[in-house]
């Protein structure tokens, strides 16, 4: 991974075989960001994604081997009881179109990842909510 900062936007490149879950901690703990908005595109050669089953209360993963573009990747960077924590979804398409999608449990790069990092000054912490079953903003 590399990448290079201007004023409140960082722009990264994340290399082949490299995580992106794992670079974006690393970066975020290196830069100190508590929040900050993530896109990105790039190429993917195994990805897992989730659908949240809210009944279950628990996610319900799929996972994806092969070549696979990118279509999307968003979410936020920010905290949980003050530790960082990092919400992405990402949606990503075959050789057919097909497109698969949903919470980013872990992906690795089969040729680069290209990443708009947004940062936000302040900071917004999370919290287990029972009812819910997730980790919600907290305000």
């Amino acid at each position: 991974m590399e990448y290079k900062k201007f004023g409140d936007t960082i722009i990264v490149r994340i290399d082949k075989a490299e995580e992106i879950l794992d670079q974006v901690k690393k970066l975020a703990l290196r830069e100190n960001i508590k929040l900050a908005s993530v896109q990105a595109l790039g190429a993917v050669s195994q990805f897992t994604v989730g659908v949240f089953d809210t009944k279950e209360k628990k996610f319900l993963p799929n996972e994806f081997r092969g070549t696979f573009e990118i279509t999307s990747l968003t979410g936020a960077i920010n905290t949980m009881n003050g530790e960082f924590y990092c919400h992405l979804h990402m949606s990503a398409g075959n050789e057919k179109g097909e497109v698969f999608g949903g919470h980013l449990s872990r992906a690795v790069v089969s040729a680069t990842c290209e990443m708009v990092i947004q940062v936000i000054q302040g900071s917004v912490d999370r919290c287990y909510d029972d009812e819910i079953g997730l980790n919600l903003f907290r305000f």
